[in-house]
């Protein structure tokens, strides 16, 4: 493959998913080789760090894709706000994909996957996945998964679920379904 995909990350626990997900869904990829995951601390952080990241970077056959959480904001605007700067220094071909509304939705629409990582079958209902069902509606989908799993924690569940998550229309999660297939799309232009 021509160049690597680095990711731009809002927070540690996406780089703790994207590590275990991305060999997984491309196999024979390698860290630091094919992908790379920075990790920010918080939207502003990686606000700051984006236009520095774009304009500096020394490997032009590398591709940009950047993630964060939408958290209730408009998609649309927030999008467009990320496109344009990415555009603004150089990186016209960045991905960005919003996450709906936090990582852990991304949990919930696949409820199978989160019962195997911690080992709770109980999880994986009719009832849940009743409740479940269009996971990218939950304003505070953590709250929900630390419901289900008192003893969850952001970082370590984070590399349980990247090696549990399943692709395609499996998960209920629009916005896993278009980032991974944002992803798969990128990866055909990038080899």
């Amino acid at each position: 493959m021509q160049g690597r995909v680095i990711f731009l990350l809002e927070e540690p626990s996406m780089k703790s998913l994207l590590e275990g997900l991305l060999p997984r869904l491309f196999p024979g990829w390698i860290e630091r080789e094919h992908f790379l995951c920075i990790a920010h601390q918080g939207k502003s952080d990686l606000d700051a760090s984006i236009p520095r990241k774009l304009k500096a970077w020394q490997f032009p056959d590398d591709r940009f894709v950047i993630v964060r959480d939408n958290d209730n904001a408009d998609c649309i605007s927030m999008k467009s706000k990320y496109l344009t700067m990415c555009a603004a220094n150089g990186r016209s071909d960045t991905l960005v994909r919003l996450v709906c509304q936090e990582l852990e939705g991304w949990y919930l629409g696949d409820l199978s996957a989160l019962a195997s990582a911690f080992n709770n079958p109980k999880l994986n209902t009719p009832k849940n996945i009743k409740r479940f069902s269009v996971p990218d509606d939950w304003q505070k989908p953590s709250v929900e998964v630390v419901r289900l799993i008192p003893e969850f924690q952001k970082g370590s569940g984070a590399r349980l679920m990247g090696n549990h998550l399943s692709f395609g229309n499996i998960n209920k999660s629009k916005s896993f379904q278009v980032f991974v297939t944002g992803l798969l799309r990128m990866t055909m232009i990038v080899t």
